[in-house]
């Protein structure tokens, strides 16, 4: 059974445990607020009344973890942080109702606009807190982020912190990825601060790379898509994706996009079909300026927010020297053992490998990958991990007369285990006298079983709330 702590460490520890009451008092009171049936909130995300009980469960499980040990947790800024924002955001909230008695439960009013846009933060900052603290426990120091580059960023310059103030992670992005002062950083700021807070945290850098990726054009793709873009929509909703693009429904390929607010990191493409109907597509697996060039080939994202001019975003396209892979002696010599090549990809044995799946780092042909999505698969064919994107690559072949060291030498290693493996399955396919093709060999291939545990679920709070549905593909 945990002490209270010795006196000198008392006002800490009071400090910490009535600033975390409060803040469940003041969840538990805007419950009460937002559940009123006059107000009518639809029930599609961000849907407060079930935000906010989710909020008050996770940080009551962060209470019964800690207990008296919640004062060194409080000394670790994020924590103390997240909590003076949250009852900042609680009383913007609540004062929303005291002070704008009538216009909040009038759809369409400024006050229910802000309601609204509170309620996209009350979401980051909930799946911020479930991703720093999974089981009520502080994982910030070993958060993993998707992109390879970020991550060794991040912990380069911060280390195991996993909150830092705007001007010092301003300093220390601007040694890679040089910021302009005044109104770009200020919209830098806006961008990647999604809990509103004046601090960057490394859940929210995590997002931010996965959402302007790839990494050596980071602060290009960003300009070129949420600064510059007229189809870029910062902080809104499904239901108002739906409800700008009602002014051209007779304007087929018109778009705007926006953060996936239940899937961050992800990009949701709401678009006016030929019919007039509003749909709306969250992109898989690769970044939004080519889901968008895509798009745009194919008919559905012609006019950026029912604008006649649509940005050209070929030059994004190119592929830079750090997505150039060079093969080394050593992987030409394992792979020539086998009968093999590095480059060449090991599902379909026919073409080079040209796709890099992020973050397993795995390669393969565009092709394969192509087909293995038709499949509704969300996890790599190898290694089974999560698919959050992937980006081109140039693999140079091995040669003795080439220095291999001015270019990226990327192992690969997780293919080169697989080698063995893929070859023996490939050469049973053969045995089976199945002309098939590649395609076939996706659909069909036997894959390991996927990871065991589940996380923790949430056990219900007092009052009652419903889940958010999932986004919808059709806006109606």
């Amino acid at each position: 059974m945990e002490t209270l702590p010795g006196p000198s460490r008392l006002p800490r520890w009071i400090s910490a445990h009535r600033t975390l009451e409060k803040a469940l008092q003041g969840l538990t009171k805007l419950q009460h607020l937002v559940g009123q049936p006059r107000l009518g909130l639809r029930n599609s995300p961000p849907h407060l009344p079930y935000l906010l009980p989710q909020t008050h469960q996770h940080l009551r499980l962060v209470r019964e973890h800690y207990g008296a040990g919640l004062a060194q947790l409080w000394e670790e800024t994020y924590f103390r942080v997240f909590l003076a924002n949250l009852l900042e955001k609680i009383k913007q909230a609540t004062r929303l109702f005291k002070r704008e008695k009538e216009q909040i439960f009038q759809e369409g009013s400024a006050a229910r606009r802000n309601l609204t846009k509170l309620s996209l933060i009350f979401s980051h900052m909930l799946a911020e807190l479930q991703a720093l603290f999974p089981d009520g426990q502080d994982r910030g120091s070993t958060y993993q982020l998707s992109k390879p580059e970020a991550q060794t960023f991040w912990r380069e310059t911060w280390g195991s912190r996993s909150l830092v103030s705007w001007s010092e992670f301003r300093e220390g992005l601007d040694r890679v990825h040089p910021v302009d002062p005044g109104p770009m950083a200020l919209a830098l700021r806006s961008t990647i601060d999604l809990t509103c807070n004046g601090h960057i945290s490394v859940f929210e850098f995590d997002i931010f790379t996965r959402l302007f990726q790839p990494w050596p054009t980071l602060l290009k793709n960003w300009t070129y898509l949420a600064v510059t873009h007229p189809g870029y929509m910062a902080f809104l909703t499904y239901d108002e994706v739906k409800a700008r693009l009602q002014a051209y429904t007779n304007k087929p390929g018109s778009y705007i996009f926006r953060l996936s607010c239940t899937r961050l990191g992800q990009w949701a493409i709401g678009y006016v079909t030929e019919d007039g109907s509003i749909l709306q597509t969250i992109p898989q697996n690769k970044p939004l300026f080519q889901a968008l060039i895509d798009g745009r080939k194919e008919g559905f994202y012609l006019y950026a927010d029912g604008k006649n001019a649509n940005p050209d975003l070929a030059e994004l396209t190119e592929v830079s020297s750090q997505n150039r892979i060079q093969v080394s002696q050593e992987q030409f010599e394992v792979y020539c053992q086998v009968g093999s090549t590095f480059q060449l990809c090991k599902i379909c044995a026919e073409n080079d490998k040209d796709v890099r799946i992020q973050p397993c780092g795995h390669l393969l042909c565009r092709g394969c990958l192509n087909t293995w999505q038709l499949s509704e698969a969300h996890t790599c064919p190898f290694c089974r991990r999560e698919i959050w994107g992937h980006e081109d690559i140039l693999i140079d072949a091995f040669s003795y007369k080439e220095d291999s060291a001015s270019l990226e030498d990327e192992g690969d290693e997780g293919d080169m285990e697989d080698v063995e493996v893929v070859l023996q399955e490939l050469a049973m396919m053969r045995q089976e006298k199945k002309a098939s093709s590649s395609g076939h060999w996706m659909l069909h291939r036997p894959l390991p079983s996927l990871p065991q545990g589940n996380p923790p679920s949430a056990a219900p709070w007092d009052s009652l709330a419903t889940s958010p549905f999932p986004e919808e593909e059709q806006l109606s």
